[in-house]
């Protein structure tokens, strides 16, 4: 039995995009820390019960739960897909999980940065 590294066993463009996978994952590190940061100082300034402060409230759980059910929809079709024998490989499938949580969280970041 051979065993093929994975270095050896992908083409060069699925390297790529196992590389823009972990970029994304860092992307969206890194702004969901400026986002939480932002709001914190935003509960830290702001009354809880203002209304600008219920509103940011309300469309961050808001946001979360469709992101949550976006991610939720892509894993369901890549785990069908995936039962009729149509595999897609792991980098793919974190790339499309990632994009609508990086997607919410980059727009939020660049929205309480103003």
């Amino acid at each position: 039995m051979t065993h093929f590294s994975m270095a050896t066993s992908t083409a060069p463009f699925a390297m790529f995009d196992m590389w823009k996978a972990g970029s994304m994952a860092f992307e969206l590190w890194s702004s969901s820390l400026s986002t939480i940061a932002m709001r914190q100082q935003m509960w830290q300034t702001q009354p809880f019960y203002s209304p600008s402060m219920m509103r940011e409230n309300q469309r961050m759980v808001t946001e979360k739960m469709e992101a949550s059910i976006e991610a939720g929809l892509v894993m369901q079709k890549a785990v069908l897909s995936a039962m009729g024998g149509h595999y897609a490989p792991w980098w793919i499938t974190s790339q499309k999980t990632m994009k609508p949580y990086h997607r919410r969280s980059s727009a939020n970041s660049r929205r309480l940065s103003r």
